[in-house]
C-alpha cells in the first residue's frame, strides 16, 4: 500500500483546533475527528463488536446480504474510493462482488495511519484488489483520488458506517454537495446512515457497560497529553452520552468533576474548568430513510435503490451523480 502522508502540520493543526475548541464562549469541543489516533481506531473496533453498538453489525450485514445487488447497479467500469476506510473489514463484501466483474483500484482516505495499514493486511488476500491508501482528510483524498481515474473509468465512492451522523444536518448537507462537486455525473456514492430508534437503544449504544466508549472518549484527552505537552488529569473526567432531541442525535461529552486548570503548551493556551462543565467531542445524528432520499436529491444525487436492515434500523443508500 502506498500511504500519502498529510502535507500540512498534523500538530500544528491539532493545537490550533484545540485552541480554538476550549477557548470559545460557552461549550468547549474538540473536532470528533481527534477521536481517532492509533489508540482510538483500535478502540473503535472494540467498539463496533460490543452487543450494545448494531450499528456496524448492521452495516455488515447489508453489506453482505446485498453486494452482488449493489455492484450490479453501478455503472462500470469504476474505481472504488472509501471515505473512512477503518480497518476494511466491511468493504470486502463490495469488493468481492466487484472482482467478479473486474480487476479493481481501491483508494481508502483516512486520516490514521493505523488503520490504513489495518485495511491494507484486511484486504491482502483479494488478488483482483490494487490497494493504494491515502493518508488525508476526506475531501481532499477523494480529489486526488478523483485525478487519478482513467479516461472513461467511473468513481464507485463507499461512505459507511454511518460517518454522515457526525455532522449537524447543514453540514452533512453542504458535505454531499462537496463531494457532488468532486465527482462526474454517473458516479456512484453508497451512504450509510443510522436511522432513528429509541432513546435507551442509542444510550445502550454510546456508554457501553465495559466502558470501552468511555475509554474511546477519554483517549482523546490522553492524545492531547501525548502530542501537546498537556497535564489533563484523565481522573477528574467522565465520560456522558446524552440524546439532544431537537437535533435528533447522541452527543458524547467529557465531564469535569471538578473546578481545575488545565495547561497545554503546544497550543499555547491554559484552560479553566468549573464541575460539571464538559467538552463535547462528537455528535451522532440519526436520520429517516425518506430524510436520506430528499439531503441526496438536494445535493445532486438521485437515489437508485435503499436496503433497510431488519434488527437494527440502518439503511445503505446507493446514490447516483446526476
Amino acid at each position: 500500500m502506498l500511504v500519502h502522508a498529510i502535507p500540512a502540520s498534523p500538530t500544528y493543526e491539532f493545537a490550533a483546533d484545540l485552541r480554538a475548541g476550549l477557548t470559545r464562549p460557552g461549550q468547549k469541543e474538540l473536532p470528533s475527528k481527534y477521536l481517532y489516533d492509533d489508540v482510538g481506531s483500535a478502540l473503535f473496533e472494540v467498539i463496533s463488536r460490543l452487543p450494545e453498538y448494531g450499528l456496524t453489525r448492521a452495516d455488515e450485514r447489508l453489506l453482505r446480504r446485498h453486494a452482488d445487488e449493489i455492484v450490479d447497479r453501478v455503472p462500470g467500469p469504476v474505481a472504488v474510493a472509501e471515505l473512512g476506510s477503518g480497518s476494511g473489514r466491511k468493504t470486502r463484501w463490495v469488493l468481492e462482488a466487484l472482482c467478479r466483474r473486474q480487476r479493481t483500484s481501491y483508494y481508502p482516505v483516512e486520516i490514521s495511519r493505523s488503520a490504513l495499514a489495518m485495511c491494507e493486511r484486511e484486504l491482502s488476500d483479494i488478488d483482483a484488489v490494487t490497494v493504494v491508501g491515502f493518508e488525508r482528510e476526506y475531501l481532499d483524498g477523494l480529489l486526488e483520488v478523483a485525478a487519478c481515474r482513467e479516461p472513461g473509468q467511473h468513481l464507485f465512492l463507499l461512505f459507511l458506517g454511518s460517518t454522515i451522523g457526525n455532522f449537524d444536518r447543514p453540514a452533512g448537507a453542504q458535505f454531499l454537495s462537496e463531494v457532488r462537486r468532486i465527482l462526474q455525473s454517473g458516479d456512484a456514492l453508497l451512504l450509510g446512515a443510522d436511522l432513528e430508534k429509541p432513546a435507551a437503544q442509542l444510550l445502550a449504544a454510546y456508554d457501553d457497560e465495559l466502558g470501552v466508549t468511555a475509554a474511546f472518549n477519554l483517549n482523546l484527552l490522553a492524545r492531547v497529553n501525548r502530542e501537546l505537552d498537556a497535564d489533563f488529569d484523565l481522573s477528574q473526567f467522565e465520560h456522558v452520552a446524552t440524546i439532544n432531541p431537537r437535533a435528533r442525535s447522541v452527543e458524547m461529552h467529557l465531564q469535569s468533576k471538578c473546578r481545575q486548570t488545565v495547561r497545554v503548551p503546544a497550543a499555547e493556551v491554559v484552560v479553566e474548568f468549573l464541575k460539571g462543565e464538559t467538552i463535547w467531542t462528537e455528535s451522532c445524528h440519526k436520520y429517516s430513510a425518506e430524510e436520506i432520499v430528499r439531503t441526496a436529491r438536494n445535493a445532486g444525487f438521485a437515489c437508485a435503490a435503499q436496503w433497510i436492515d431488519d434488527q437494527w434500523p440502518f439503511a445503505e443508500s446507493l446514490l447516483i451523480a446526476q
